[in-house]
């Protein structure tokens, strides 16, 4: 075991994290017969997707040290801020967390309003289009985006080296969804600067991509998505649906969510998904 890991400190920490957690922070109602103070453990536990008598055991401070994946579960079930994150992993024993667990915690503002839109169409996004949570009906639009590691994680990456990142965007949109990724992959290495993972990234599609380093010679910056995108679905055809995007500039965070016009069959096709999740089309 870790030396540095501080049981019986990480226990007091999640306890009073839990009941500071509101069932309304987390898209819950707060029943009738709800006395105790913040979440039940058992509610927690769903949210870390871990066990509530392997959450108990931590509690208590009688579990093992949990692994780095296993905090950062823990970060993003409780709705930590980033100061309260990076504490958590000190408490695990954990010095600093790894980048890539730390680019995969979203802002807790935004996972609030993510908890709000049940059954709505939503997806948070990464500094570099890294997939950090879906709900259940995104993922039956776009496919689970949250699985890639490493290069993958970025869309654009995937965009330019994975034929199949273009399947469910309509051919006449694929021209204008390269130079709008390449815009604005330029737009983050000016803003991040040299040496940052925005510059790493063009510079490793640079040498794989002809296409990207064809667009990237244009310099073309300012380039932005529209606000409707054209999908085809594997199973369920074309949807022409909005898209409205909210920002979290601390975290360089975005939500996107998905809608149709009412009345409309992209708005029957985008319900079907939203009913079916991902029981039948997370595999496509």
């Amino acid at each position: 075991m870790n030396p540095s890991f501080d049981l019986a400190s990480l226990g007091a920490f999640l306890r009073t994290r839990r009941a500071a957690l509101q069932p309304e922070d987390v898209g819950l109602r707060r029943g009738p017969r709800r006395r105790a103070p913040g979440l039940r453990r058992e509610e927690v536990a769903e949210l870390c997707a871990m066990s509530a008598d392997y959450f108990a055991r931590l509690e208590r401070g009688t579990g093992p040290q949990p692994s780095e994946p296993m905090v950062a579960a823990i970060a993003r079930g409780l709705r930590l801020t980033p100061d309260e994150r990076d504490h958590v992993f000190l408490l695990a024993g954990y010095r600093t967390a790894r980048r890539d667990l730390r680019s995969r915690h979203v802002g807790p503002g935004l996972m609030r309003i993510v908890d709000g839109l049940a059954g709505a169409t939503a997806q948070v996004m990464g500094p570099l289009g890294e997939t950090l949570l879906q709900t259940p009906s995104a993922v039956a639009l776009l496919g689970d985006e949250t699985r890639y590691t490493g290069n993958a994680r970025s869309a654009a990456y995937r965009w330019f080296t994975d034929p199949a990142a273009r399947a469910r965007y309509d051919p006449a949109e694929h021209d204008k969804n390269s130079r709008v990724t390449v815009a604005q992959l330029r737009g983050a290495v000016t803003r991040y600067g040299p040496g940052s993972p925005a510059a790493e990234l063009a510079e490793v599609l640079r040498r794989t991509s002809d296409e990207f380093a064809r667009l990237w010679e244009r310099h073309e910056v300012g380039l932005r998505w529209s606000e409707t995108k054209r999908f085809a679905h594997p199973r369920v055809g074309r949807l022409d649906l909005y898209c409205q995007v909210l920002l979290d500039p601390d975290e360089g965070q975005s939500l996107l969510v998905f809608t149709a016009t009412p009345g409309t069959e992209s708005h029957e096709k985008l319900a079907l998904l939203s009913v079916l999740g991902t029981e039948s089309f997370a595999g496509e």
